[in-house]
């Protein structure tokens, strides 16, 4: 029984974990959670991109 509901929390925190990034992804945010606050290499080539199309 204890194994039952180890399992299933954590089933519950993996398919939420999912469908948070799922909707970030759909959003088109590239780097989710990035600790540079969107300031890393790969973020300002996106926002360069971006300002090229426009």
């Amino acid at each position: 029984m204890v194994d039952l509901i180890a399992f299933m929390i954590i089933l519950v925190l993996v398919v939420g974990a999912s469908l948070y990034i799922y909707k970030e992804k759909k959003k088109g945010r590239h780097c989710i959670g990035c600790p540079m606050a969107g300031n890393c290499a790969k973020c300002r080539k996106q926002a360069e991109l971006k300002k090229e199309i426009i």
